[in-house]
């Protein structure tokens, strides 16, 4: 993968937190080894591994570093509700315990780290789907409109009449980017193609990405209203979506941020799931913990895009197989730039 940018690590003196070793009502996996070893802490979104979607790609890149490197991990994960400071606290206890790097999935730790990172300057800090100016953290960002673009390509070859859907987990600009690239790529392959848009949640209650009963409800709306092509960037609420979409006969969905055809969770709708949009975050994570261990942390803004693989759509099953051709016109057009994804509806 290439990196679009690199900034050194600071040397400033920071006060470290007095925190306790976990954080109120969070769980805890932990894997420990001999002294010397490489140590890694990973804190995790709501969901937390076994989500079926984005924080299982965070934690494949995980194992595949404790597989290679033999590193020693902790993984927390955050519960709803929280408050900023329990984020703060699980942070600040990795660190604290010697886990260097210090990886937070999701873009809800940026406060946290951008304030934990400062205290802890010797420890290198990754942030996934944010991006922060702190000097010891490496911000892991994707370009998810890119990889939706194609997802609406798809949509709109498959449909049947051009209606299609867009559930997003909660009214932010990361899920927008989502949502804009979606759009963009059913109505420039159907210009007479209808996208319905529904948010499960709004500003700072991320609900929205933990509630499969939601998902599924959404998703028996916009089917009563008559798509037939669903595509869901709500974490785990996906799987309410992706359930409800194979209820109804001739209706695909489309998965997100892991193959969720490959899911075992959801292996019976294997056959209704036509694609996921694929971001690799286990590439970022793994990327950055190999930095670490080589004695060269990766810091600043790490770009994963479409061209370096960083976004993509999965295959599995053949669903794709008779417009794979215009998939890869499509993508073709977007990295060299003939094709300009928005990011904003």
């Amino acid at each position: 993968m290439r990196r679009v940018s690199k900034i050194t690590a600071s040397c400033a003196l920071a006060a470290a937190l007095a925190l306790t070793a976990t954080a109120c009502g969070e769980s805890s996996t932990e894997s420990t080894d001999s002294e010397g070893k490489l140590k890694v802490g990973m804190a995790y979104d709501v969901g937390g591994r076994g989500d079926n979607s984005f924080n299982d790609s965070a934690a494949r890149g995980l194992d595949k570093a404790k597989a290679e490197f033999g590193a020693e991990t902790k993984e927390l994960t955050a519960k709803t509700g929280e408050t900023p400071a329990d984020r703060e606290q699980r942070l600040a206890s990795l660190a604290e315990g010697g886990y260097n790097p210090v990886i937070g999935v999701g873009f809800a730790y940026q406060a946290a780290i951008d304030k934990v990172a400062k205290e802890h300057p010797d420890t290198t800090f990754g942030l996934i789907d944010s991006v922060s100016d702190v000097k010891n953290v490496a911000s892991i960002v994707f370009t998810e409109e890119q990889g939706s673009y194609l997802a609406g390509v798809a949509a709109a070859l498959k449909s049947k009449d051009g209606q299609v859907g867009f559930i997003g987990g909660v009214d932010l600009p990361l899920i927008k980017k989502f949502a804009a690239g979606f759009q963009q790529g059913v109505l420039e392959t159907n210009p007479k193609a209808k996208v319905q848009i529904q948010y499960l949640s709004t500003g700072s209650d991320l609900s929205g990405f933990g509630s499969p009963d939601k998902g599924k409800e959404a998703a028996k709306g916009m089917l009563d209203k008559g798509a037939d092509v669903i595509f869901a960037a709500a974490g785990g609420s996906g799987a309410g979506s992706i359930e409800a979409v194979a209820g109804k006969k001739g209706a695909w969905s489309i998965g997100v941020d892991s193959d969720q055809a490959k899911d075992p969770a959801l292996s019976k709708y294997a056959d209704t799931i036509m694609t996921s949009v694929v971001k690799n975050v286990d590439a970022g994570v793994f990327d950055l913990i190999k930095s670490v261990k080589d004695d060269k942390p990766l810091t600043g803004t790490q770009t994963y895009s479409l061209a370096e693989d960083g976004v993509s759509l999965t295959t599995t099953g053949d669903h794709l197989k008779d417009i794979q051709g215009k998939l890869d016109e499509a993508k073709k057009k977007i990295v060299d730039g003939t094709i300009k994804v928005k990011t904003t509806t």
